[in-house]
């Protein structure tokens, strides 16, 4: 919506030497205007623009000169100046291209002695001999070739010249790259250069074909040709030189088929040439002398892969394919580069190579293409669609649509849609649309699944060809098939760009083929209706995402479909508001237009014109779905139109929205919300500026009538109200313990404030904010800083800088010492997040002048106040000077650390004063220093001191065990037991701390002696804590924090410190604040410490800092530096080789440092140049990962598949690591088998990293999901090496279980094999034309289903089932079933017959899902399996000893029961299946009792399994009556033997919990709206509440008596307690006790809610029916309602306590009557207002419900329009607090009422006299953030209920002189005003920093306290106090 500015375009201007000057100064004359003077004026001026503007006038000029021109020595000079002027000219400076375009207009008469100049100069230029400076004479050839015809005539003249330079110019380049070989910058740069010679020598043949034409220059003795031979030469040469650029490489395989068909004679054998060249099949007498002497490499040696790729490219390019010119050897050419280029994919790999592949296959097609026009017969059968080579290259495109790399998936979309192409011409005349090509390969594409994102884009080119109409003939459901998927991010672009293919096409095809004008009705129903549907029901991702993809499109190509969808939702919005689940027609309206007005398509003046409710929007503003408040809000902001007037009324629609919604707790909504802000902020802008002008404009010229249109003026002062209402909202968001969302919210928005209205001082501004600001939101914003969230800290800092003038004046001395006072004693917390604050604090304070004498007020004793340099800037000598302080204090800390580690750790841990040293540094232009000297000093210290820390506290995370280093007991047993660590870290810490427990006590002063210049004035170390807390207890956590921490500081600082060395090599050592020394010297700090740390957050954050130093070294054009990556690599995989037992590098920890450190090393490698250093580490780790030659390679091995795992998880080496996942896979297979317990485990980690890495990081909990899988053929063409290695593996496996020996033998390797095998699926192309068929694996996988081990087993099935087509899935299933012994079999194994019936389970159930339901075939095949299923049926009976094996087979009849009543609607024959289930029960140990004990093997599974098979025929039997229509099968349909009612009496609760779930189930169905289901259940459930209740009462298995009282709550009670009280022996009134007594004494949480819920049930029935409750058992149920609503309790509950709040609404809350008592009502309300603050979002979503039904009362009480029902919680809590004193007036309760209210508003906190408990609690946790983690904002909640407390007391009048309550009250408050004044002034200076949590508490009570003393005033008279 925004136009984006222009950017401003910088041009050099040029300038000429002196001597050239005196030239044209001779030929210029005063006065008069010629081409002299001009290029004069010309040369004077400064701005290239300027120069621009002065060449263009050359043309106009010389145009006028007359016909003796030419022969003036004035045009001579003057045309040699313009020659020498272009070619001095830079490539890509735009002054190049005027003057050649002013010049090509250079009339006839002047063309010869500008080319005779234009050749002079270039002849100059052809004589350069430097290497270097060939790229500007490469640069000048190229552009004299493009579009010059003055330069192409210069190049024609020197023809030979230019040929001879190009040869050579390519040999010295290539002989300069050989000697600057490791220089990788420099090789870099000559690649380029190569390049441009050889694309300006392709120019050269290409754009002066007539210098080639004819046979002269042919001789061998000709200049031209010797030339033309060396550049054939050279070009061959680059071409097979792997060590150059791909791209040399690529285009040398152009050039050597361009020069190769210049040179080569007759032209029509040249195709043979390149067809026996790529074939590999050239004779050598066939081919001509000079072609072998310059391209003999091409035949004599085997061509490699890359080479073969690149001269197809070649051929393709450079050959004309068009009209048949190469006649038939040019077809042959064709066919013959395809089948090289298909043999290629196999080979070709590496990722930019297979880029290319598909990149050269797709100019392939297109080649094809343009052949085919003209082509033979015999050209147009092979290129059919069903030929062969058609069929191979759809078998690409099979393999790669999937591809990782986006390149590689966009060409094979080409490739798709060429190749149908290619068919259509063979077919010319024939129906495309029934054509069987296009009929199977749509067949085909339909057939797989939509999670394969290849069939988007090959079903879109298909809807091309055969129309959209097919497609929907095939299935009319379609398009809601494709809405469905978008509910994945991953696959909503594609099918959105499908969605978008078909309905275009079939809007196309109606408007051909349709007559009537209903067709768009239909067209709606079908691709409009489904998407209303979704945006109404759909989830949250799904809809959104339709908006975002598809909705924009829809109203792109069908702009008249909008007013349809807004009539159809505006029909159902009011019925329909959504909820916080489902976006509902409000929500799915706002979403378009929204959509419709960000795209133009919507025009919306005012939005109160009519168009749309105001109503509508408001309640989407505050909607409980936050969608549909973004949507919402975004009608508002968005507009096509950046200038579009913002009215009044959208104005206050923005406001109330920003009233309700800044403290969202979803980032991305929080975005969402910022950026729409910022679109209606810039509008402002926009708008305010046009209005400006118009003003301007208006006021230079008189009006005679007045304007009808808005006053400007009158608009621009909106503009500034409503900016400056919204800045004062923001800030005054900003108070005490308001939420991380609320200042998240409010500062990103007045940043945006900032940045949109800034601008130069003498430019209008609407709004400015820097106005707005005063020293007391200066002071609000630096109080941000201690916000234990640093994004709140960035933010607030980013606002202070923008205000820099207005937040800089505004501060006085003493603040600002107090400020700084606070930084350098937070720099010493042992609070991590504290050094942090202090660091944004001084950061803050370094841009104040006044602030370097503060900081040197600090300073050591004997240094001398610095002379004043005027021309450093404050910040530079600011943070100079605070940088040089926490230094010195750092020092003598860590010279007090040397001493007493642990006094350092609990009083100064040094890392405080580190973080701010690098936070300081990271602020300044650290390339723009002024200080050179002082500073170069202070790096030095820098590192220094860094050295020192480390030594201090890095024996600690070197330790063995760093965590468990400091002991935590006194007792000696636990000190006797760590002698052995002491001996680690005493050379640093010698105290006695390891003998026992030690406290340290503050007062006492160390003993230590001070260095003379390290003495300090005071030791700002110490600070406050010293004073208010007598001793510091040392915990091994303070220890641990302190050492890690502060390594993690040094290495950050020494990353940070890196970056002052200078890009460029520089011959003064003086340029660089750092020296090369220094660098290296930090490198091996690095080294060591990334090598031998053991503890994660030490060398996990080193890392941090390295990644800084290797990112430097790979920039740096020094060739010592840049080399130094490479030699630690080598050094460190030396090191891990050697295995040398002195070797301290860590083999536990997963390594430890060892892969962060070569993750850096290899990560940080240049992406321009070819990873060698990846390839070298990748060899030696995969060679040291699959080693095993004994003990001494465990050690290696183990260290190498650590680091293969973290470089494979590394995506920074994207796409240059695939070609090493094969042998990664093998190797962690491999090491699965090895018996050492560490490799198999390091194996383990590398496998899952593998996974990850192939197919995708896993969204979802679903093991079995069909997201991240990949089709076989894809997996084993990308990787194949793997199918050999897999297949081999797993035949070995399968083959260890079919031993007949009696011991168990599982495979190591088994599980991961079968792992791998089932993320695989079939491939539409398995088996056609691929030798890498899945079905090889069919068989072991069998076998390996008779895995002893049952996980084996199932994942076998599992895995079985991608590797069996769907029209093998029957003869494979009936084939194992066959396969299943008979009763009387010799041998049975029931491990084989298990893992048989698994296969066959998963198989079946794949099938049964599929769509292909309706087929005759498919139901004659489902009827032999149930044939042959039923001839195993022993299997599932007594005769089978194992219950293991019946149990699955019972699972299989299940399955067949569940899917067969749909067949049995079709008339399928089944009565015999469903007698022989009933047989099966009738005979199982559920009818005739259970012989066995619970402890049985397999029983409890057994048991659960024929429960299912009981319930599910009770449900088909059930809905069979139910459908009887009298026809016999029906009839001979028997019930089962048992009923649900004996299931529910079973002693297994297993039984009885399955048979609740079924009752669960069909009460909801009969509960719900579906009408046919209802009568078919309500036969099952008849009768049953008898035996549920009596159930409940004797439940003792708390699953089943969870879901027994789930089914009773769901039932309905009404007929239930009058048909059961004899039965149960209890009226209602016990039963509801009893509830509540399951509520009061359970401790488990799922029993309580489900207990609450039904006896809250139990209470609405009861008060309904105007049964008496007691007062004892209704007081007890609010007690419960209300004790479950305290902080801690689990989510479960609070939402049941909810549920019933919703419930009881009507009756009870908001009822006229007060059947609870006024007390109790309050009590429950409170509850309401308590679960809104909720930190849970679902938890206030469930309580916003209660309003919901308040609010929908309201509105069909009083008759009131839409109102606001589904809102969000803080519009919620407003609206309960309205609600509530309403009700007070309704009920005639105001005075008690506003008492109660008063009380909440009181609070029931009681403040002490003192801050040390407090203060004690704050310091316990270092990492313990206080309560600014909470989402309840406490002011927010006082805010709003004495907004409506005032607003009620100002309505009735209120007054209460002589209360007694009140006065109790007012007593209070009024005590607890003395106390909060008392400790507010009780706190040190800066309270915001050093107490925050307590500055925050005192302050909220502070405002409580002064709100309910203005209340109480209020409610006495005047003449009482």
């Amino acid at each position: 919506m925004v136009l984006k500015k222009k950017k401003e375009i910088q041009v050099d201007a040029f300038f000429l030497d002196q001597q050239q000057l005196e030239k044209l100064q001779r030929f210029s004359k005063d006065g008069e205007q010629n081409l002299a003077s001009l290029l004069l004026h010309c040369m004077q001026l400064s701005n290239g623009i300027q120069q621009i503007q002065c060449i263009k006038q050359i043309r106009p000029l010389v145009k006028k000169m007359d016909q003796n021109s030419p022969c003036d020595p004035m045009v001579k000079a003057c045309l040699d100046v313009l020659g020498e002027m272009y070619f001095s000219l830079g490539m890509k400076n735009p002054l190049k291209k005027v003057l050649a375009s002013s010049l090509n207009c250079l009339p006839e008469q002047f063309m010869t002695l500008a080319v005779q100049s234009f050749a002079c100069c270039l002849r100059e230029e052809l004589k350069t001999t430097d290497v270097w400076l060939y790229r500007k004479v490469l640069d000048n050839l190229a552009s004299c070739m493009e579009d010059f015809s003055l330069g192409s005539s210069s190049i024609k003249n020197l023809f030979e010249e230019v040929l001879q330079f190009l040869p050579k110019s390519l040999l010295d380049i290539q002989e300069e790259n050989r000697q600057n070989h490791g220089n990788h910058i420099v090789q870099t740069q000559l690649m380029h250069d190569l390049l441009l010679g050889i694309k300006v020598s392709m120019m050269l043949v290409q754009k002066l074909p007539e210098n080639f034409q004819g046979s002269l220059w042919k001789h061998h003795e000709s200049s031209i040709w010797q030339s033309m031979c060396s550049l054939l030469r050279s070009s061959t040469n680059f071409l097979i030189d792997a060590s150059v650029l791909q791209t040399v490489q690529s285009t040398s395989g152009l050039a050597v088929i361009l020069f190769t068909k210049a040179m080569y004679e007759p032209v029509e054998e040249l195709p043979s040439l390149i067809s026996d060249l790529l074939l590999g099949s050239v004779k050598h007498t066939d081919v001509p002398a000079w072609f072998m002497s310059n391209c003999g490499t091409l035949y004599m040696e085997e061509i490699p892969d890359s080479v073969l790729l690149f001269l197809c490219h070649g051929a393709l390019a450079m050959l004309e394919w068009k009209n048949g010119s190469m006649g038939e050897n040019g077809e042959k050419l064709l066919l013959d580069i395809a089948s090289v280029l298909l043999s290629l994919s196999s080979e070709l790999k590496e990722s930019s190579m297979a880029t290319s592949l598909s990149r050269i296959l797709a100019i392939w097609t297109n080649s094809a293409l343009a052949a085919i026009v003209s082509a033979s017969p015999d050209l147009k059968i092979k290129l059919n669609g069903n030929s062969d080579l058609i069929g191979k290259l759809l078998g690409y495109i099979y393999t790669h649509w999937e591809h990782p790399l986006d390149a590689v998936r966009h060409q094979t979309k080409l490739i798709f849609k060429n190749l149908l192409q290619i068919h259509r011409n063979t077919i010319t005349g024939n129906n495309e649309e029934s054509d069987p090509f296009f009929a199977r390969l749509l067949k085909r594409l339909m057939s797989l699944e939509w999670h394969v994102k290849g069939k988007y884009a090959s079903l879109g080119c298909l809807v091309e060809c055969v129309g959209t109409e097919s497609i929907l003939q095939l299935d009319r459901t379609i398009p809601a098939q494709i809405l469905d998927v978008m509910s994945d991010q991953s696959l909503a672009p594609y099918a959105s760009d499908l969605l978008e293919t078909m309905f275009t096409n079939h809007k196309a095809h109606f408007t051909l083929n349709s007559q009537e004008s209903t067709w768009i009705d239909q067209w709606h129903d079908i691709w409009v209706s489904p998407l209303l549907v979704m945006l109404c029901e759909g989830n949250h991702d799904q809809a959104t995402y339709i908006t975002d993809y598809y909705l924009p499109k829809l109203l792109k190509r069908s702009p008249d479909s909008l007013s349809y969808m807004i009539r159809v939702l505006q029909a159902s919005a009011g019925a329909n508001l959504g909820s916080r689940s489902t976006r509902g027609a409000l929500g799915a309206l706002m979403a378009c237009l929204r959509t419709a007005r960000a795209h133009g398509r919507l025009q919306i003046s005012n939005i109160s014109s009519g168009f749309v409710s105001t109503e509508y929007i408001k309640q989407g503003l505050v909607h409980q779905h936050s969608q549909v408040c973004i949507d919402a809000l975004g009608l508002l902001c968005e507009s096509h139109r950046s200038t579009e007037i913002v009215s009044v009324e959208e104005m206050e629609l923005v406001h109330f929205f920003m009233m309700y919604n800044l403290n969202n707790q979803s980032p991305s909504v929080r975005q969402q919300i910022s950026s729409l802000l910022r679109k209606l902020f810039c509008r402002i802008h926009e708008s305010s500026q046009v209005l400006y002008k118009s003003e301007q404009n208006k006021a230079k010229q008189e009006l005679l009538e007045n304007s009808t249109k808005r006053c400007p003026l009158g608009i621009l002062q909106q503009y500034k109200d409503f900016m400056s209402s919204v800045c004062d909202r923001l800030f005054g968001l900003l108070f005490p313990g308001s939420s991380h969302p609320t200042r998240f919210s409010a500062l990103t928005i007045l940043g945006l404030v900032a940045e949109i209205f800034s601008g130069p001082k003498d430019q209008p501004q609407v709004f400015r904010l820097d106005q707005e600001i005063d020293s007391t939101r200066v002071q609000t914003l630096i109080q941000c800083f201690a916000s234990t969230f640093e994004e709140v800290k960035v933010l607030a800092f980013e606002l202070l800088m923008k205000l820099h003038d207005g937040a800089f004046h505004l501060q006085d001395s003493e603040n600002l010492d107090l400020l700084f006072q606070a930084a350098m004693d937070l720099t010493t917390s042992t609070k991590p997040y504290d050094c942090v604050t202090a660091t944004y604090l001084l950061n803050y304070l370094v841009h104040y002048t006044g602030l370097q004498h503060i900081c040197l007020g600090k300073w050591i004793e004997h240094k001398s106040h610095e002379e004043e340099n005027t021309s450093v800037s404050t910040v530079e000598k600011n943070t100079l000077a605070v940088i040089k302080l926490l230094l010195a204090n750092v020092e003598e800390e860590i010279f007090q650390a040397k001493k007493s580690l642990l006094q350092a750790a609990a009083s100064f841990p040094m890392y405080g004063r580190v973080h701010c040293i690098t936070g300081a540094l990271q602020q300044l232009p650290l390339d723009n220093l002024t200080l050179v000297a002082e500073w170069k000093e202070m790096v030095a210290r820098l590192i220094l001191m860094s050295h020192e820390l480390s030594a201090v506290v890095s024996p600690v995370v070197q330790s063995s065990s760093p965590e468990g280093l400091i002991p935590m007991d006194s007792d000696s047993e636990s000190a006797s037991r760590l002698q052995m660590i002491l001996h680690e870290i005493q050379p640093q810490d010698t105290n006695d701390y390891f003998i026992q427990a030690k406290i340290l006590e503050e007062h006492c002063k160390i003993e230590s002696e001070k260095p003379a210049d390290h003495k300090l004035k005071e030791n700002t170390c110490t600070g406050e804590r010293g004073k208010e807390k007598q001793a510091c207890d040392v915990t091994a956590q303070m220890v641990l924090v302190c050492c890690w921490r502060s390594m993690k500081e040094v290495s950050l600082l020494l990353g940070t410190l890196c970056k002052l060395l200078p890009a460029q090599a520089t011959n003064e050592p003086s340029d660089g604040l750092i020296t090369v020394e220094q660098v290296k010297d930090i490198g091996d700090y690095f080294k060591h410490h990334l090598l031998h740390s053991r503890h994660r957050g030490a060398f996990e954050l080193a890392y941090a800092g390295f990644v800084q130093l290797t990112e430097m070294l790979s920039r740096s054009n020094r060739e010592s530096l840049c080399k130094m990556p490479e030699q630690w690599l080598r050094c460190v995989l030396e090191e891990i080789k050697s295995c040398d037992p002195s070797s301290t590098l860590c083999a536990t920890r997963r390594s430890a440092g060892i892969p962060f450190y070569i993750q850096a090393l290899l990560a940080s490698e240049p992406k321009k140049k070819k990873p060698d250093l990846l390839k070298m580490a990748m060899e030696e780790l995969l060679s040291l990962a699959t080693s095993s030659n004994g003990p001494s390679s465990v050690i290696p091995q183990v260290h190498a598949l650590n680091i293969l795992r973290a470089l494979f998880r590394d995506t920074r080496l994207g796409e240059n690591i695939m070609p090493y996942v094969a042998d990664g896979i093998q190797a962690a297979i491999l090491g699965f088998m090895s018996p050492v317990w560490a490799v198999r485990n390091s194996s383990t980690l590398l496998f899952s990293a593998l996974i990850t890495r192939i197919f995708g990081v896993k969204r979802g909990k679903d093991e079995n999901s069909k997201k991240n899988r990949m089709a076989g053929r894809e997996f084993f063409c990308r990787f194949p090496s793997l199918y050999p290695f897999l297949l081999k593996q797993l035949e070995v496996a399968a083959h260890s279980l079919s031993s007949e020996a009696e011991e168990l033998k599982i495979h190591p390797s088994l599980f991961l094999l079968l792992l791998i095998l089932g993320r695989l699926y079939p491939s539409p192309m398995d088996g056609t034309y691929s030798t890498l068929s899945m079905a090889s694996f069919v068989p072991f996988i069998i076998r390996c289903g008779h895995s002893p081990e049952y996980r084996c087993r199932e994942m076998s099935g599992r895995a079985l089932v991608p590797f069996v087509m769907v029209n093998e899935v029957p003869h494979t299933v009936l084939s194992l079933l066959e396969g299943l012994p008979h009763a009387t079999s010799p041998c049975i194994r029931q491990n084989n017959i298990h893992g048989t019936l698994l296969q066959v389970f998963h198989l079946l159930q794949s099938h049964l899902e599929s769509k292909q339901l309706a087929s005759s075939d498919f139901q004659q095949e489902v009827g032999d399996i149930i044939t042959c299923v039923g001839t195993k049926l022993w299997l599932a009976k007594r005769p089978n000893p194992c219950l293991v094996t019946r149990a699955a087979f019972l699972d299989i009849l299940v399955m067949l029961c569940t899917h067969l009543e749909k067949f049995q609607n079709q008339g399928m024959q089944l009565s015999g299946f469903w007698e022989e289930m009933n047989r099966l029960i009738s005979d199982s140990e559920l009818v005739s009792g259970i012989p066995y004990s619970s402890a049985v093997p397999g029983l409890i599974q057994y048991l659960q399994s024929i429960t299912k098979l009981v319930i599910a025929v009770l449900s088909v039997t059930a809905r069979l009556d139910r459908q009887r229509n009298g026809t016999c099968s029906a009839k001979q349909i028997g019930k089962p033997s048992l009923s649900i009612e004996q299931l529910l009496h079973s002693e297994f609760h297993e039984v009885r919990l399955l048979a609740l779930e079924a009752v669960l189930l069909w009460v909801k169905q009969m509960n719900s709206k579906q009408a046919a289901e209802q009568g078919s259940v309500l036969c099952l459930v008849v009768d049953l509440e008898g035996t549920l209740l009596t159930m409940a009462l004797k439940e003792n298995n708390l699953q089943c008596l969870c879901k027994v009282l789930e089914v009773l709550y769901n039932m309905d009670l009404r007929n239930a307690f009058s048909k059961t009280e004899c039965s149960t022996k209890m009226n209602p009134n016990e039963f509801l006790n009893w509830s509540l007594n399951v509520v009061d004494t359970s401790n488990r949480t799922e029993v309580q809610s489900i207990a609450l819920k039904f006896a809250s049930k139990l209470v609405i029935y009861l008060l309904q029916n105007h049964r008496q409750i007691s007062e004892v058992v209704l007081k007890k149920w609010v007690q419960l309602i209300v004790w479950f609503c305290e902080d801690e309790k689990q989510t479960e509950i609070l939402l049941a306590v909810a549920e019933v709040l919703r419930s009881v609404t009507s009756l009870l809350l908001t009822n006229e009557q007060l059947i609870l008592g006024l007390s109790n009502t309050l009590a429950m309300w409170k509850c309401v207002v308590l679960l809104l603050q909720n930190e849970d979002l679902v938890v206030r979503d469930a309580a916003a419900e209660v309003i919901q039904v308040a609010q929908s009362e309201k509105r069909s009480n009083k008759g009131t329009e839409c109102g606001l029902r589904i809102v969000n919680a803080p519009m919620a809590l407003d609206l309960a607090f309205g609600i509530l004193c309403e009700l007070l007036q309704q009920w005639g309760m105001v005075h008690a009422g506003v008492l109660i209210l008063l009380e909440w508003l009181l609070g029931d906190s009681h403040l002490k006299g003192d801050s040390e408990t407090s203060a004690l609690e704050e310091d316990d946790y270092i990492f313990d953030k206080g309560e600014v983690n909470f989402w309840a904002e406490k002011l927010t909640h006082i805010r709003q209920l004495s907004k409506h407390l005032l607003q009620l007391i100002s309505v009735t009048h209120l007054a209460l002189p002589d209360h007694a309550e009140l006065h109790r009250l007012s007593r209070i408050a009024l005590d607890q005003a003395q106390i909060i004044e008392h400790l507010l002034r009780a706190l040190p200076p800066t309270p915001e920093f050093s107490k925050t949590a307590e500055f925050t508490r005192l302050s909220i009570e502070n405002e409580r306290l002064s709100v309910c003393l203005k209340i109480f005033n209020l409610l006495k008279p005047d003449d009482t106090c």
